[in-house]
């Protein structure tokens, strides 16, 4: 059985500022003292997790990542419940999932719920809504240990109050990277009043952005992922509806201001039972002055695997890749190779 699955990825982002930090410019980091462009792993999953391809793939068994328990017991109002009552039982509710501040209707921190609890507490509300006054502690067993829902399995979960649910990540997510020196431009930006008559503009601004040619790199533990799950085939098609996503979804930051959208233009996607590696020390000293940065940095990509594998052994059993640049393989074909590995 293979138990790791290794996605290495170059995505061409034209001006864009997909993921930004406090002060609303896009996020880099220092990468063999080069400045660099950083999309954040958490914008990654986030885009990918809530996109459609993971909705459409996985038929609605993805979880939610939220404060708002108390948005699944709005049907107890309707039931005629007072609201002594209802905040008595949200607050027994609230308390599974890790409590909050007295009177309080959601929840101090985020959470994320598989469809099977969420499940569970909508089956709660309903006989609560039928006749039942108080939960009683059989039904306030809301959080499940097993069977998760494939986002929640994938990215894992963390419960401080209750730790017997939390759940190990299967998916382990790189920032991603330029593969070249970025240097973060402004955009002085003028917008006119239609109505006024005179000239000048009716606002002044400024928005920062970058462009560049971003190396990402994915690993998933096969086994890991198919013990959260429970489900073999739910976890292929898990295995590839994030495959997909990482292919064609884009992160959603500012998208209208700049159309930023792209696929990947190469992706390796590596199978075997080897120590995983990231390969972006191809990247430490930065693409620059070349005549192509894409073709730099696949060479530089293949390259680097091939010299690894020189050093330390093979790390991989299969292979398969998407070369976009040069027409070569498909994304079919990509995802027939995840199906017959997983």
């Amino acid at each position: 059985m293979t138990r790791f699955l290794q996605i290495h990825y170059l995505t061409a982002y034209p001006p864009s500022n997909l993921n930004r930090d406090d002060l609303g410019r896009p996020k880099t980091a220092v990468m063999g003292g080069r400045n660099r462009l950083r999309i954040s792993s958490q914008s990654l999953k986030r885009a990918w997790r809530t996109s459609d391809v993971f909705e459409q793939t996985l038929d609605g068994n993805v979880g939610k990542r939220t404060k708002q328990i108390s948005h699944y017991l709005k049907p107890l109002q309707d039931a005629g419940k007072t609201e002594k009552e209802i905040a008595e039982i949200r607050s027994q509710i609230l308390s599974v999932f890790g409590g909050s501040k007295k009177g309080a209707e959601d929840l101090d921190t985020l959470v994320y719920i598989s469809q099977s609890e969420i499940k569970a507490i909508e089956s709660l509300v309903q006989g609560l809504c039928s006749g039942k006054t108080m939960p009683e502690a059989k039904d306030l067993q809301l959080l499940k240990a097993e069977a998760h829902s494939v986002d929640v399995s994938m990215f894992g979960r963390m419960f401080a109050s209750n730790t017997d649910f939390n759940v190990e990540a299967a998916t382990q997510v790189a920032h991603a990277i330029t593969t070249h020196e970025v240097a973060v431009e402004d955009d002085f930006f003028s917008a006119v009043d239609d109505l006024n008559e005179g000239t000048g503009s009716g606002h002044l601004g400024v928005h920062e952005f970058g462009a560049g040619l971003f190396y990402g790199y994915v690993c998933i533990d096969l086994e890991l992922l198919k013990k959260n799950v429970a489900n073999d085939e739910l976890s292929k098609r898990g295995v590839i509806a994030l495959i997909e996503a990482i292919a064609r979804v884009s992160p959603t930051g500012k998208q209208n201001s700049y159309a930023s959208r792209a696929h990947a233009s190469y992706m390796l996607i590596e199978a075997g039972n080897q120590q995983p590696r990231s390969l972006a020390v191809a990247y430490l000293k930065s693409v620059k002055d070349e005549a192509d940065y894409l073709e730099s940095s696949i060479v530089r990509l293949e390259g680097t695997r091939n010299n690894m594998d020189k050093v330390y052994g093979k790390g991989w059993d299969s292979e398969c890749i998407l070369n976009a640049y040069k027409g070569e393989g498909s994304l079919d074909l990509v995802k027939s190779f995840v199906a017959g590995v997983v």
